[in-house]
């Protein structure tokens, strides 16, 4: 199964979730997508993802995360012993949203929302240190990210398979050329 983990005020409609699902539906496989619409309280999260991976069909997991997505995927991957491909992830994502602390809105769906320090302290309790198995993780970087310094990433998941393209933006910009490196990993 592939699980697809967007970003901060994303959601299923983010272009790179619709992209990799397409792909996995033009192959026959959409049955093996699970893209959810991820709650704004980590905690919950982090729930909702384990709580449907409990009750589908035994097999592997490989988790996609874009940025906070990313730091998600991170956290799931090192507890359940699951691979994952990170996309601009999001390192020590506490630190990262301190300053967005006050209303927010959804890109895609408009909900409004307040980002509290109560995120930040479910954020802060997800964190890692570091990850214990480099050959679990996949980064995907680009270096024109424009919301995350990619050097991060790079330092974070050392040791790990590293892709990581000049230019380019926080979105990923040419993901799609991706697909099969995914479906390989």
């Amino acid at each position: 199964m592939i699980v697809y983990l967007h970003g901060f005020n994303s959601s299923p409609a983010s272009g790179k979730a619709r992209q990799l699902g397409d792909h996995l539906a033009a192959l026959g496989r959409l049955a093996d997508y699970y893209c959810p619409a991820l709650p704004n309280s980590p905690r919950e999260a982090i729930a909702r993802v384990e709580a449907h991976l409990a009750r589908a069909r035994p097999g592997g997991v490989t988790l996609v995360g874009s940025s906070l997505g990313g730091f998600y995927a991170t956290f799931l991957a090192e507890k359940h012993g699951w691979k994952a491909v990170l996309v601009n992830p999001a390192v020590h994502a506490h630190k990262l949203l301190r300053s967005a602390l006050g209303p927010q809105t959804n890109w895609h769906t408009g909900e409004k929302w307040v980002l509290t320090e109560a995120h930040i302290a479910e954020l802060a309790a997800l964190d890692l240190p570091r990850i214990t198995r480099p050959e679990r993780y996949l980064l995907l970087a680009q270096t024109g990210d424009e919301v995350l310094d990619y050097r991060d990433a790079l330092a974070y998941y050392t040791g790990a398979r590293q892709i990581v393209e000049d230019g380019g933006d926080h979105g990923f910009a040419g993901f799609e050329r991706h697909f099969q490196t995914i479906l390989d990993f």
